[in-house]
């Protein structure tokens, strides 16, 4: 069976689960849909870009073929013209047997091309997409008016799911499926005592400054050091409230680094803090990879009751959570780890609930036997 996985952004180094399904999904027979290129394709996958340019034809008809999106389908990204008569063509030539769109949004482009062609169409819900996207009327519309047309999909959370249920949008063959980890790469090494690490994107859904004020409080003079890794808008503020706390010595901020950089560090940290919030935009994680990785380094997971978190971090067991934004409780969490003489327990079953859950092997083997059954079955 041949796959076409659609995205958004080809090739985004910390979409480590997307890279994954183009890899080595159904044995590596893929191809690959996406609206942008960045001109890096070490998968060496055979890739079709959207967004080429218009020609006068296109430029003329593409108000008309908008509105007739908009009004049928409720959006007006769906593919037309050369541009969709190019990804008919691509799809033919790649002789592929179905699609899979790696967010809801992306999917919307492809579903309605998907069903002229006799392609069976699944998708992938993930973050944003079922969450801050469902402010919008119109993108609950479209995605309500798209259901039909898809075979199947996937969430990284049952959270998500949830998400989309309370507005409306609903499958009969959807599916938990968590992004998962290597667990034969990310696997617990020597632990540094004190050591404390927080990964991802410095910016709102992520409160870094509350992580940072809750390690001040608890971690100020004690034998502890946190390392912050990623960039972001919000880098550079926390550079410096990290100054005025008085904790600049115990903070490192090390920016973006490759994901290999990241497994290294993970392996011999203790602790790992990822408070998670909902955005003002209503946007919200899924199940973020990174709490998945930790887990798996046998890091002690410290984070909030936010989105699918919760389905990862069993509190008191393989970590400890509190409400988003308690600063305090946060706070509490990080002295009662560092008052705890012995954490092999937690680390243990960190480690032993990212075998049993999040094994990315077990994962990508049942969302292909999920499609293959599908697909047979129509």
């Amino acid at each position: 069976m041949k796959i076409a996985i659609a995205t958004s952004d080809y090739f985004v180094a910390g979409e480590t689960f997307i890279n994954r399904h183009i890899a080595e999904m159904f044995g590596g027979n893929t191809c690959v849909i996406c609206g942008r290129h960045n001109g890096q394709d070490p998968l060496g996958k055979p890739l079709f870009v959207r967004r080429a340019p218009l020609s006068l034809t296109d430029r003329l008809t593409m108000p008309f073929a908008a509105l007739h999106g908009a009004v049928l389908h409720g959006t007006s990204r769906l593919p037309f013209g050369a541009g969709r008569k190019a990804l008919a063509g691509f799809l033919r030539d790649q002789k592929a047997d179905t699609i899979l769109a790696e967010f809801g949004t992306q999917a919307l482009v492809v579903a309605e091309l998907g069903n002229e062609m006799g392609l069976p169409v699944f998708t992938y819900w993930r973050g944003t997409d079922a969450s801050a996207a469902l402010r919008s009327v119109q993108r609950v519309r479209s995605y309500r008016l798209m259901m039909p047309r898809l075979a199947g999909m996937f969430s990284v959370s049952r959270f998500l799911l949830e998400n989309l249920a309370a507005h409306g949008v609903t499958h009969p063959n959807a599916h938990v499926v968590p992004s998962g980890v290597d667990i034969s790469r990310f696997t617990p090494g020597r632990k540094r005592p004190g050591s404390f690490l927080a990964v991802g994107r410095m910016v709102e859904k992520k409160a870094p400054q509350v992580t940072l004020r809750a390690f001040a409080r608890a971690a100020k003079g004690r034998d502890a050091h946190l390392t912050f890794i990623g960039d972001g808008p919000l880098l550079e503020p926390n550079k410096t409230l990290a100054r005025d706390l008085g904790i600049a010595g115990q903070v490192t901020f090390t920016g973006a680094l490759p994901h290999e950089r990241v497994r290294e560090h993970l392996e011999t940290t203790e602790i790992f803090l990822q408070h998670s919030v909902t955005a003002k935009n209503g946007n919200t994680e899924g199940l973020p990879t990174a709490i998945q990785e930790a887990l798996a380094c046998g890091c002690i997971t410290l984070s909030t009751r936010h989105a699918g978190i919760p389905e990862a971090v069993e509190h008191g067991v393989n970590g400890l959570l509190t409400e988003e934004w308690d600063e305090t409780g946060f706070a509490a969490a990080i002295t009662r780890i560092l008052d705890d003489p012995d954490r092999g327990a937690m680390a243990r079953a960190a480690r032993a609930t990212a075998e049993a859950k999040f094994d990315n092997a077990r994962g990508l083997a049942k969302v292909e036997d999920i499609i293959r059954a599908t697909v047979q079955a129509r």
